[in-house]
């Protein structure tokens, strides 16, 4: 039965480019097929439970601005009830759209509890609930994680915190919100340090929390394996924001750290747009990062304003650099058990229901033209094909012998100075190479 909160919604279906229904796709057909794959696969669209249904429209400046009928009465308690309204009003959202999966935070479904134990039977009520609508819907998981930074408990941190008593805290949180993940048939578990860094080095041990960072992650790594959770652990990379500093700044920093642990292999990274951009860095630079160092996993998919300078959260409209970001995805293999989450959240000022519904059309479409040129790019080795070029002189034995490790120092001043080699530079072509992106776009 409706929840009647997006009044008398129907199945959003695509409709063609030019379709001047506003709850139409224009161009995500989920069904064509792309590269050998449906697009449906290729994007494995998720919605994040967070920004989409528990966010209540505020910022630094101001206080909530969305009313919800699951939002607790001012003064008022939530409740259980107020929960499973959530979920109901949810799970009409992902049938509408057609988007496979979701995501959610343990703090985003359960209100919080008295102690930990009530919090944790509350996520197990919730989780029960949610099985019997996901298989009522046949929407599936792609992620669940617990949340360790919003509570003033976490203002130090979670795993890197100096009192051992929240570190206890964070892990037992950690498990239960894993235990529920592997329930749920979740493809993939995150964990995202927003507090995981410092504000000063003047009360900050930076080796003693990195080592505590090391020993959770490992904690984590290794109860996955105890209990067959055959998922994909995830870190998401973020330089800053809640904290001054936060010790997973970027892709290569997170893959130094697993490094250092010896979790190279274990753990994969969920890379955010808008994460990229405040490490001063482009998505597709992340992207590309994460593929030479074999630990691509998956994506949230927002944008920020550019004019703002801070984590805006918004639903993605640049194709160019969608179709970018793809391309690196697809170059990489493409998603096995990861996808394109929309971590994203309407602006203070949408207020209606419908709201919810066009901003996700519309970076669904966004993200299936973006994909589509990226496919077309790959296919016709628009990009490959110069780059390959542009390294053809390693193909080259001598080139080969200088990387292999047979030949020495003194070998190759050797072959420079008795073949009189004087090499001159060549175009990088970079405006030609934009050219070419953009008639793809």
């Amino acid at each position: 039965m409706s929840t009647g909160f997006f009044g008398d919604i129907a199945k959003i279906e695509f409709e063609g480019p030019d379709s001047a229904n506003p709850l139409a796709y224009r161009f995500y057909d989920k069904d064509e097929v792309l590269m050998g794959k449906r697009m449906e696969d290729h994007l494995r669209f998720s919605i994040a439970y967070w920004h989409s249904f528990a966010w209540p429209g505020g910022d630094p400046f101001g206080g909530q601005t969305f009313e919800r009928p699951w939002f607790p009465k001012a003064g008022g308690t939530d409740t259980m009830e107020l929960a499973r309204l959530k979920a109901d009003v949810a799970f009409e959202m992902f049938s509408a759209l057609g988007t496979p999966f979701f995501c959610f935070h343990d703090a985003d479904v359960r209100p919080e509890g008295e102690t930990l134990k009530e919090s944790i039977s509350r996520l197990d009520e919730i989780a029960d609930y949610f099985g019997g609508k996901m298989e009522e819907t046949g929407v599936k998981l792609l992620w669940g994680t617990a949340n360790l930074f919003s509570n003033r408990r976490y203002m130090a941190g979670a795993a890197t915190n100096p009192d051992p008593d929240v570190f206890a805290y964070a892990a037992a949180t950690v498990k239960s919100c894993i235990d529920v993940t592997k329930r749920l048939d979740g493809q993939n578990y995150v964990l995202w340090g927003g507090r995981e860094g410092y504000e000063t080095l003047l009360n900050t041990d930076l080796k003693r929390e990195m080592e505590q960072a090391g020993r959770f992650l490992a904690m984590v790594v290794d109860y996955k394996h105890k209990i067959g959770f055959e998922g994909t652990i995830l870190i998401e990379p973020k330089p800053q924001e809640p904290t001054k500093h936060q010790y997973d700044y970027d892709v290569a920093t997170v893959y130094g750290f697993l490094r250092k642990f010896g979790l190279e292999n274990e753990v994969k990274v969920n890379i955010e747009q808008g994460h990229a951009i405040l490490a001063g860095h482009s998505f597709e630079h992340e992207l590309a990062m994460a593929n030479a160092l074999g630990i691509f996993g998956s994506i949230d998919m927002n944008r920020n304003d550019y004019q703002s300078g801070w984590d805006t959260d918004q639903f993605p409209n640049n194709v160019p650099e969608m179709a970018l970001a793809y391309y690196h995805v697809l170059q990489g293999g493409g998603f096995t058990t990861g996808g394109t989450n929309f971590d994203a959240k309407l602006r203070r000022q949408s207020l209606d229901p419908a709201d919810l519904l066009h901003a996700h059309v519309g970076g669904m479409d966004c993200c299936a033209r973006g994909l589509k040129a990226a496919a077309r790019m790959v296919e016709d080795k628009a990009l490959s094909g110069p780059l390959e070029e542009r390294y053809a002189g390693w193909n080259s034995g001598e080139a080969k012998a200088m990387l292999s490790g047979n030949g020495t120092l003194e070998q190759i001043s050797e072959h420079v100075l008795s073949n009189g080699i004087e090499p001159q530079p060549k175009s990088g072509r970079q405006e030609y190479l934009e050219n070419i992106v953009n008639r793809y776009v």
